[in-house]
């Protein structure tokens, strides 16, 4: 099949789980003979006027890269404006590829590119399928209460509500954007999320730097992932002093980056622990591969998740994994058997499951293991490419629609 695909995210651009979504099921589309077209944006600051379009090939997939315009708007302080911007590049882009190439489907990924997704899908008369990968409401515990907000939940409904197929990373999504969006909940078709076959053995020697960089006297946990609120790091720093009065010289690396950066490492010097964390910023693959395998247990507190890439990366390290039951973590976590659980927010929970974890080494090794054996046959790219193919031949292209308005909340969306 002709297949464009619409992300605002896509390597090197990364902010994210959906740039590595969509750049994994791009290049299996690919390699199972499918003629695959990513339609994305180059880096911000890129100089639209010296190259406002790059086409290139690359591991098979052919990549339109767009600048978004006007320039003076950023994403941080104008986020509306900006997306319309980069919408607008988009069209012009696609439109033009249109002359000489045409998809048999278009694929949006999320909502910041629904306009150019709808405005092409609509232009070469072919079905629009979409993937919703987190939800505004989610990301704010269902609270709508400001109008950004309200206008990107409106756009999130309109995606919803006007693609020819839908489809989420999990069952949690399934039923968030059902609920939220007013979506017969059997429409949707759930595809997980899947981890590639790479190198994660890491010589002892690396392992032995980072235990002695960041924890040279006692057990070391790790999260790594953005620094945003829904992502609990300020819940495993509330629980790290209980943690480490229980086991004494435990010490914590942070990686990643984020809005939450500034307020994380206040909150650890608050609570005396600023000298036991480590916030190393995000990092490339080769050292996170290290700290992984160094790790005594990876600790993933988030309070929402709508998938959760980062506990199939720890299973495929092989290390031991303590995660919330948010969202898709619940489904991809089996509590007791391929790491331990605890509920979204309960830092009492965190502290009993990592004591868990450092008393009996010898249960957690067992419990890794289980979940780097579940990859291979429950996350494998190839038949996630194979699943999402099957749901493109079986979409029929619908007609422009009245969709009339969203139930747009002002307090919390989740509540009856």
């Amino acid at each position: 099949m002709r297949v464009l695909m619409l992300s605002w995210e896509y390597p090197p651009v990364v902010v994210g789980g959906l740039a590595r979504h969509v750049h994994a099921l791009a290049r299996y589309l690919a390699r199972g003979g499918h003629e695959v077209v990513v339609l994305c944006r180059h880096a911000a600051g890129t100089d639209a006027e010296t190259h406002p379009t790059t086409d290139e090939v690359v591991d098979g997939v052919r990549l339109v890269r767009v600048a978004e315009d006007p320039l003076h708007v950023t994403f941080e302080r104008d986020l509306v404006a900006w997306t319309l911007s980069m919408g607008h590049a988009m069209i012009r882009a696609g439109t033009e590829l249109f002359r000489t190439w045409k998809p048999e489907v278009v694929h949006a990924h999320d909502w910041l590119v629904t306009q150019p997704a709808i405005a092409l899908a609509e232009a070469a008369r072919v079905p629009l399928v979409g993937t919703i990968h987190a939800t505004e409401a989610g990301r704010h515990s269902g609270w709508l209460s400001h109008p950004l907000n309200q206008q990107i939940h409106s756009v999130e409904w309109w995606l919803a509500n006007r693609v020819d197929a839908l489809i989420t990373c999990s069952e949690a999504m399934r039923r968030e954007v059902a609920h939220l969006f007013e979506v017969p909940e059997e429409t949707i078709t759930v595809i997980h999320n899947g981890i590639e076959e790479r190198d994660w053995w890491v010589a002892r020697d690396d392992v032995a730097e980072v235990r002695a960089t960041h924890s040279p006297e006692g057990p070391l946990l790790l999260f790594f992932g953005r620094l945003e609120w829904e992502k609990g790091v300020q819940d495993l720093l509330d629980a790290l002093p209980e943690i480490r009065r229980r086991h004494p010289g435990t010490r914590l690396v942070v990686a990643g980056a984020g809005r939450h950066h500034e307020e994380l490492v206040a909150q650890a010097a608050r609570l005396t622990v600023d000298e036991a964390v480590d916030f190393v910023g995000h990092l490339p693959d080769a050292d996170l591969r290290a700290v992984l395998a160094s790790a005594d247990a990876v600790v993933l507190p988030s309070r929402y998740e709508p998938f959760g890439i980062v506990a199939l990366e720890a299973a495929a390290a092989q290390a031991p994994l303590v995660a919330s039951t948010a969202g898709g973590l619940g489904e991809l976590v089996v509590d007791g058997e391929t790491g331990l659980a605890f509920a979204p927010g309960d830092v009492e929970g965190i502290v009993r499951a990592v004591d868990a974890v450092l008393a009996d080494v010898e249960a957690a090794s067992r419990r890794a293991h289980a979940a780097r054996s579940r990859l291979a046959a429950d996350f494998d790219w190839s038949r996630i490419a194979e699943e999402t193919v099957r749901v493109y031949r079986r979409t029929k292209a619908g007609s422009p629609q009245s969709l009339g308005r969203p139930k747009i909340a002002t307090g919390n969306a989740f509540e009856p």
